[in-house]
């Protein structure tokens, strides 16, 4: 008996030892495959930390790339508006000078126009004189135009006696001519000019030439005003004496020429010297 029990409690001790030793092994295989998943694990933490550091770097230079570029573009903004605004400047004064320009093309086309104007009623004037003054010869009168002006030369032989300030009949003929012209022409100014030769002259009634030149014209206006009905507001006396010849006092000749009254007429210029001033 005691021989058989034996035998079965080595083999049942046997079998339970190897049944043991194989739940080992699987626990044992389980323990090393959990550590290395865990290893596992922990590799793939650390490379996922890894990466999330490279990812938080490659962030923290994307903003700092944006930072810059956002400066970048604040700053283009800046220059293109401080541009636009340049060129809003430069077109307000382009525009400025444009206007400019075309206001000083329309006053320059309107002194081109009034100066044609003004030369067109010189030459009517012109006319009008020659042709009231027609029946008068060269020794008496001349008439021409100069500077924008029309200048009568009556010679003191068509007005006056010698050493008098008195128009005399053909003078007045003269005159009276001239007037008809004159008072239809209101829009100019009429200058009468006395002028003597050098020879001196010292009477009761002049003192000197000038005094003469300066009495002649006065009586030429009177005649104008009183007599004809010039308006005395257009018309000025001036005495020259001597000082203004238009020949060589050396002579008789030339002393004939220089004893004149000039009667110079000009359209008014008031308009003109308007324009001129804006």
């Amino acid at each position: 008996m005691k021989n058989t029990i034996l035998p079965v409690i080595v083999f049942l001790l046997i079998c339970n030892s190897c049944v043991s030793k194989k739940k080992y092994l699987v626990a044992e295989n389980g323990r090393l495959a959990a550590i290395e998943r865990s290893e596992n694990f922990r590799q793939k933490l650390t490379d996922c930390t890894n990466e999330n550091t490279r990812q938080s770097h490659r962030i923290d230079s994307l903003l700092d790339d944006t930072t810059e570029l956002g400066g970048t573009v604040r700053a283009y903004k800046k220059l293109l508006y401080s541009n636009k605004s340049e060129q809003a400047k430069l077109n307000t004064m382009l525009q400025e000078k444009i206007e400019e320009l075309n206001a000083r093309q329309a006053t320059i086309q309107e002194l081109e126009a009034m100066i044609e104007t003004q030369n067109q009623k010189v030459q009517n004037l012109l006319n009008s004189v020659q042709d009231a003054l027609m029946g008068f010869g060269n020794e008496e009168l001349t008439v021409r135009q100069k500077d924008g002006k029309v200048y009568v030369a009556m010679s003191d032989k068509l007005l006056f006696e010698s050493g008098s300030a008195k128009v005399d009949k053909r003078g007045k003929e003269a005159l009276a001519k001239l007037a008809e012209v004159l008072n239809k022409q209101t829009d100019i100014d009429v200058f009468i000019e006395g002028h003597t030769d050098t020879k001196p002259i010292n009477t009761v009634q002049f003192k000197d030439n000038w005094d003469l030149s300066v009495i002649r014209a006065t009586s030429v206006v009177r005649i104008l005003t009183k007599d004809y009905k010039v308006n005395p507001l257009q018309i000025q006396p001036t005495g020259r004496g001597q000082y203004m010849p238009v020949a060589d006092n050396t002579t008789a000749e030339g002393r004939s020429l220089n004893r004149r009254t000039e009667i110079i007429m000009a359209p008014k210029l008031d308009k003109l010297m308007q324009l001129l001033q804006k």
